[in-house]
């Protein structure tokens, strides 16, 4: 499925009553509920500019490399995020949960962003039950995806600490060098650049706070 292009940052475009979270379902990974809220994010210099260094993790060998592939890295760091997901043979869930939730336009058009990108399995990891009620909420929908986007770029040396997501409540990312976690979930293939974003990979979905 394809995202439409152009729109304002995400954060501009939905209002606060979109980015509260009102379901208590677990999605999958740690929920950030059952962690003690940060009394203040990490401080952290935000690259502006795509890191230099290569894509890593498990996961990346499932993303095509022939450069003429939609979804390989080379074709996904011409275009921005949300076009670039939807090339990604990895992402087609949540390419489908962010149309549903009109987010396209706006993650496109975000100037530097970094986003946590739960893979198809991550959504399979949720109860079916529960997934179509998070799909048929668009309120809660937009909630748990925009707390999967930090604003800034994040190089790999800048990921463990607290980040504020969009959504307004914080992630926590543990580990280094090519092995990290997110609020419990593993980034399979990070670093990945798009045309305005630095995309992780992750095998589970995050849940923002009730």
């Amino acid at each position: 499925m394809r995202i439409a292009r152009a729109g304002a940052i995400v954060g501009a475009t939905i209002t606060a009553a979109a980015l509260t979270a009102c379901g208590s379902a677990p999605f999958g990974g740690k929920s950030s509920a059952n962690q003690p809220a940060p009394a203040a994010t990490t401080a952290v210099a935000i690259a502006p500019r795509p890191s230099q260094e290569p894509p890593f993790g498990a996961g990346c060998a499932a993303v095509p490399t022939d450069a003429s592939n939609p979804g390989s890295f080379t074709a996904m760091a011409k275009v921005p995020v949300a076009t670039a997901a939807s090339g990604n043979p990895l992402l087609s869930t949540l390419v489908s949960a962010v149309t549903k939730a009109g987010l396209g336009d706006s993650l496109n058009t975000a100037p530097d962003v970094t986003v946590f990108a739960p893979t198809n399995d991550a959504f399979k990891k949720i109860p079916p039950a529960t997934l179509n009620g998070l799909l048929a909420n668009n309120q809660l929908l937009t909630s748990t995806l925009t707390y999967h986007v930090v604003e800034g770029r994040l190089a790999p040396d800048q990921l463990a600490g607290t980040h504020k997501t969009l959504q307004g409540d914080a992630i926590t990312i543990a580990g280094g060098g090519t092995a990290y976690t997110v609020n419990g979930a593993h980034i399979i293939c990070g670093n990945v650049q798009t045309a305005n974003a630095t995309v992780y990979i992750i095998d589970a979905v995050l849940k923002p706070a009730a």
